[in-house]
């Protein structure tokens, strides 16, 4: 009976994360988070704004990382690939941006401000307002 209730459970959990990373006709439905929400334990704290489908939720990430890209895949906020510039955005919040397809990217922006480096190598800062647009180039 346990190894039962203990398969139902992780299939119904491999099921909640495969929607977050689903395909929809409206990329808001697929959303992980659809409300502002807190993720994370730790001493350093993380706004981070995600636009997409022209919505905005705020996800303030609580982390021990030292670097914001660190903090949002150990989160699962963010999806993608290493590549020739450091960290190729895929996912953010389960939705795709996939510029192959539509021409749409992930922006990275810190304060308002279109970032001059990658989520991956750029140090978490108390008070930062780090923003991940999708887009269309």
């Amino acid at each position: 009976m346990k190894k039962i209730a203990i398969s139902l459970l992780t299939l119904i959990m491999l099921f909640s994360l495969a929607s977050c990373f689903g395909g929809g006709t409206n990329e808001w439905e697929t959303v992980c988070y659809s409300k502002d929400t807190t993720v994370g334990t730790g001493a350093k704290t993380a706004v981070v704004e995600v636009v997409t489908d022209g919505k905005t939720v705020t996800l303030t990430v609580k982390t021990d990382e030292e670097m914001l890209g660190a903090a949002l895949l150990k989160e699962k906020i963010i999806a993608g690939e290493d590549g020739d510039y450091g960290l190729y955005i895929k996912a953010v919040n389960g939705t795709v941006a996939d510029y192959d397809t539509d021409k749409t990217y992930w922006a990275f922006y810190v304060d308002g401000e279109y970032a001059m480096s990658g989520v991956d190598s750029t140090p978490i800062e108390e008070g930062k307002i780090y923003r991940l647009a999708k887009e269309k180039g």
